[in-house]
Formats: structure tokens, C-alpha cells, sequence
């Protein structure tokens, strides 16, 4: 019953980034928390938090936002999904033997520190708007400041619900079945 429950809180959350929202104020950082967290099969864990990223981008790549691309997109950035990987291995490490309130805003505020790097570092690395040097690459951070306090938010806010829903889901059920 609990994996249902963690999978229903899952879907629910992927299914927010198709619904408008300020930009990057997304569930993503908080479903990979959370599924390194409460899926006990490490397949689980693996293939419910990337399986959920990978449908959502390919609706949002190929339908919301297909005019940016040619032909069907499969995947944008390999380099999110590299985030989303180093994202669930804090999970693992922060999440996965004691979840409490104070471990998941840790977690979640590594989340937001691990994208805004990695993202940045790939915007850096793979376009042409600054120089391929450390200068470059701390004007790239730069400019991707102002994004951060949507990631910070959108993590915390996330992680509160995907976790809070849990506890919350979990003992419901506990009180039912002791009825």
C-alpha cells in the first residue's frame, strides 16, 4: 500500500510541471528526493523518478514547447538528467535510512545548489554565449542567478508536499486498518 501511495504522490507531481508555473519552480529536484527516500527497490527508485522526468519532458518537448525544436525531441540536456542523477544520490545519502523535516530541506537545498550548477555549467558548456573560459563560466552563473529563488522554492515546496503528503497518506492508512 505504501508504494501505491508514494506512486499516486509521484504521478500527481509530474503531473505539475505541465500545468503553468513561474519558470523553474518545478517538482523535479523533490520526486527524485523522494523516490531515493520511500521506493525500497532500488528499480523503484530508479525508474519511477526518471521515468516520471522523461514522459513529462517528452509531452513538454514535443508538444508545449515544439516549435523550438525539429522533429520529435527525445531528450533536451543530457545534462538535467546528469542533475537529477547527482540529486537522487543526496537522496540516498541524506534520505534513504531516516527521513525527517530538518533532512529534507537539507536535501532539498542540495537539490537546488546540484542544478544550479550543473544546468549553468551546461548552458557554459554547450552554447555560444560566453567564453569558454572561468570568466565565462562565472558570468554564466551569474545570469543564472535570478533563477535560483524559483528553484529553491519550487524544491521546498515540492519536497513539503511530496513528504508531508506521505507522512500524512501513511498514517491515514495506519489509523484506518487499526479500526
Amino acid at each position: 500500500m505504501k508504494v501505491r501511495i508514494a506512486l499516486v504522490l509521484v504521478i500527481l507531481a509530474a503531473l505539475t510541471r505541465l500545468l503553468p508555473h513561474p519558470p523553474n519552480f518545478t517538482p523535479i529536484a523533490a520526486i527524485g528526493l523522494f523516490g531515493a527516500a520511500y521506493f525500497e527497490r532500488r528499480w523503484l527508485a530508479l525508474i519511477v523518478p526518471f521515468g516520471a522526468l522523461f514522459l513529462t519532458d517528452l509531452f513538454l518537448n514535443n508538444v508545449i514547447y515544439s516549435s523550438y525544436y525539429t522533429g520529435f525531441t527525445w531528450v533536451t540536456s543530457w545534462w538535467i538528467y546528469a542533475a537529477f542523477t547527482l540529486v537522487m544520490v543526496v537522496g540516498w545519502i541524506m534520505l534513504r535510512t531516516h527521513v525527517s523535516p530538518v533532512r529534507v530541506v537539507t536535501a532539498s537545498l542540495t537539490a537546488s545548489a546540484l542544478f544550479f550548477l550543473v544546468s549553468n555549467a551546461s548552458t557554459w558548456a554547450e552554447t555560444p554565449l560566453y567564453p569558454k573560459t572561468f570568466a565565462g563560466l562565472m558570468t554564466c552563473y551569474a545570469a543564472g542567478l535570478p533563477f535560483v529563488g524559483n528553484t529553491i522554492l519550487g524544491d521546498l515546496f515540492f519536497s513539503a508536499a511530496l513528504f508531508g503528503g506521505y507522512a500524512w497518506a501513511t498514517r491515514q492508512k495506519l489509523a484506518y486498518s487499526e479500526l
